[in-house]
């Protein structure tokens, strides 16, 4: 009997501390820098309360203790000694009006139970009583509001000593936390409103770049902000015109071009037509309209659509406009594309895009489904076939110009090896993409996607 041996259990590796901690830092540069901002102020704002606590408040709080506890034992002391009533109310007086001490004597009392001590300050007052008094003694730190009770057994009964709380207590605890609380709100706010309109223009400035990215329009803009900011926009407006200006040129050059190749090839059709009509003449006219169509797909690829505006187009009207248009050769085709996907494109290069990659499809297979999907940041555009599919190893190379499936250079077989090329070409130009990949149809998938 065989027995199954359960797969080995590997547990997920932790990731490295420095890749956890680059991970928790903010991605965007407005958070970044106001961790830059708040860190230090934090850091500095601890070193100070550790420094005023652990200096400033214990050395002050530890001498106030110290000095009430070494009043209630004088007073205590010159009240044990004092031989006569008239001795006795000196005593009172003077702790009264000099040490703001009330003392009350209980003739014959005895100490009530001492209470847990909590806190700091009582635990400091109860170790200066522990060190100026020679008698048991109770503190109650809550006997009154604003009040200390300590009550001092001798042995003719119990003194109340009742002291106010601002003889142990320093004001300057609380304006140092109100300083500092108020001064670090008051510096981040600076901070945040200083970042804001140092981190807009870079916005500012990425924004102009994406457009620009996506072959859309961008007007000069307010250039502000810091002088590498300034320096930056400047630069990315002059590129932005030395573009246009590029295109432009490789326009014009263009149309030059096509014009000097169609001339001779308009006189060429023109002597053919002239010629005595027989299989010589069919030939040659074969050979001028290859010529024509591959000159037309060669100045689709080198011209582009760049001249065309980026205008609002419904994705799933265009794509039943190009799939009527294919289904006039292969009616096999579906669409699956919701009607309210609307989008800011170039119209006709994306039709050149889908229409391309549509034709490749086709080509390749017998029936063809084209979809659409939106999301929050792209459309993504899929073109399915049922036919032999691609080598994934050569999925990439087919992208380059004048790259076929078909190895022979005849046109009627497999194109000149360009439509894939213009599609990437397009789709890039948009700011997005075209891949490969395999199809659920079991041929080969093609999907566009652009950024909304």
């Amino acid at each position: 009997m065989k027995t199954s041996i359960p797969p080995r259990y590997n547990p997920p590796r932790a990731l490295p501390l420095s890749l956890r901690f680059k991970r928790m830092l903010p991605r965007s540069l407005f958070g970044r820098t106001l961790l830059i901002f708040v860190v230090p102020t934090f850091i500095m704002l601890a070193a100070a309360t550790y420094v005023f606590f652990d200096r400033h408040w214990y050395t002050v709080t530890q001498r106030m203790t110290h000095a009430l506890s070494g009043d209630i034992a004088f007073i205590v002391d010159l009240l044990e000694k004092s031989g006569n009533t008239n001795s006795t109310q000196a005593v009172l007086s003077l702790a009264s009006s000099k040490m703001d001490l009330t003392v009350g004597f209980a003739p014959g009392k005895a100490l009530p139970p001492q209470e847990p001590i909590h806190g700091p300050i009582a635990v400091m007052l109860k170790h200066a009583l522990n060190d100026s008094l020679s008698y048991s003694y109770v503190l109650d730190m809550t006997y009154a509001p604003e009040t200390i009770s300590i009550q001092v057994g001798v042995p003719e009964g119990v003194y109340t000593i009742l002291s106010p709380e601002r003889r142990i207590y320093t004001p300057t605890t609380q304006v140092f936390i109100l300083w500092m609380t108020g001064s670090s709100v008051l510096m981040t706010s600076i901070a945040l409103l200083f970042m804001r309109n140092q981190i807009r223009p870079i916005r500012r400035l990425a924004d102009a770049a994406e457009a620009i990215g996506k072959g859309r329009e961008v007007p000069w803009f307010k250039i502000e902000g810091s002088s590498e900011v300034r320096q930056a926009g400047a630069a990315l407006m002059v590129m932005r015109d030395r573009l246009k200006r590029q295109i432009t040129q490789r326009t014009a050059m263009l149309a030059g071009v096509s014009h000097d190749l169609r001339t001779p090839l308009t006189r060429m059709r023109l002597q053919i037509e002239l010629m005595e009509q027989n299989a010589a003449a069919d030939e040659l006219t074969s050979d001028v309209t290859e010529m024509e169509e591959m000159l037309n797909a060669y100045l689709a690829f080198a011209r582009g659509d760049e001249a065309e505006a980026a205008v609002p187009v419904n994705l799933g009207e265009l794509l039943g406009e190009i799939a009527a248009s294919a289904r006039r050769q292969n009616p096999n085709i579906t669409v699956n594309a919701p009607d309210d996907i609307t989008i800011i494109l170039r119209r006709n290069a994306m039709k050149r895009c889908l229409t391309n990659l549509l034709g490749n499809a086709l080509r390749y297979g017998n029936a063809a489904e084209i979809s659409a999907i939106h999301d929050a940041e792209v459309v993504t555009i899929t073109v399915d076939d049922n036919g032999s599919g691609i080598n994934e190893a050569r999925r990439e190379d087919m992208f380059r110009p004048f790259t076929r499936m078909e190895e022979s250079r005849n046109p009627a077989t497999g194109g000149v090896g360009l439509g894939l090329t213009i599609a990437r070409d397009i789709a890039r130009f948009h700011g997005g993409d075209v891949v490969l990949e395999d199809s659920p149809m079991g041929g080969l998938r093609a999907r566009v996607w652009v950024p909304v």
